[in-house]
């Protein structure tokens, strides 16, 4: 490839990142159901590069996120604790099964694809129920409610989602974003909406760590393209953060759930 060629081409990865930061930076959704589509469509990348990729940029670009979010002690650890014990298991085995499949065989491949579609439509429902139900949830809890607040429905609900999330953040790279808001406004009621993003945000950190550190292990990193999407993903979620109260939410977020369900349908007719 022609040196001018290449540095256009590590440019658009960097854009890739930044557009994606940006909307993540807007809505608080985009991750793994923008990133990966973008790198399978628009850049050709192979399905099992491009989850295990996107999984790495996801746990980065949550870290930060996730310091700030702990410092202003608006993390309920318990929630966390509560996904992540059915999370991080079910991711483990998730890897075990594809270290044994292989990850680059097509019957994996095709297993991806048509997961990460389902996974999109998903999100794209997900966004919109965020977006309408998201207005009606509480914004604050009681004082001395706090504990009462941090209980699921069930204690064995948190373990069980967490579970099927775990496998399919790790399949997909999709998951731990607008689904598992979602599945914690379901499990956790009385917890207001900001404390739900925040646990969302926090256990998704050693998900997508150890699920994308998995996928290193078997080969599915690419690195330098990391480094490139995380160049651009950091300006773009500050950019988009700045901008969230100038924006009309409802809005971007209906076109985001146009574009999600587009390309899932594309991804299971592949």
């Amino acid at each position: 490839m022609p040196p001018t060629v290449a540095a256009m081409h590590d440019l658009a990865f960097v854009f890739a990142g930044f557009f994606v930061g940006l909307v993540v930076g807007l809505t608080g959704v985009g991750g793994g159901s923008l990133m990966t589509p973008i790198l399978i469509f628009f850049f050709g990348v192979k399905p099992y590069m491009a989850v295990g990729t996107d999984l790495l940029f996801a746990a980065f670009t949550k870290m930060g996120g996730t310091v700030k979010l702990a410092r202003s002690r608006h993390i309920d650890w318990p929630v966390v604790l509560n996904l992540s014990a059915g999370s991080i298991p079910a991711a483990l085995i998730t890897l075990y099964i594809l270290h044994t499949l292989g990850a680059t065989s097509p019957e994996v491949q095709r297993l991806m694809t048509t997961t990460l579609g389902f996974a999109l439509l998903m999100t794209a429902a997900a966004t919109l129920y965020k977006a309408l139900r998201g207005k009606a949830a509480p914004i604050s809890v009681a004082k001395g409610q706090e504990a009462v607040a941090a209980r699921p429905r069930h204690w064995s609900l948190p373990l069980l989602f967490g579970a099927l999330i775990g496998t399919l953040v790790t399949l997909t790279s999709v998951g731990a974003g607008a689904i598992g808001v979602t599945v914690l406004m379901l499990l956790y009621p009385l917890l207001p909406l900001p404390r739900i993003v925040a646990a969302d945000i926090a256990y998704a950190v050693p998900l997508t760590l150890v699920a994308g550190m998995g996928h290193a292990s078997l080969g599915s990193v690419d690195w330098p393209l990391l480094a490139k999407l995380l160049a651009g993903s950091i300006p773009g979620i500050w950019v988009g953060s700045h901008l969230m109260f100038k924006t009309p939410e409802r809005v971007i977020r209906s076109l985001l759930s146009l574009l999600l369900a587009y390309a899932g349908l594309k991804l299971i007719a592949l």
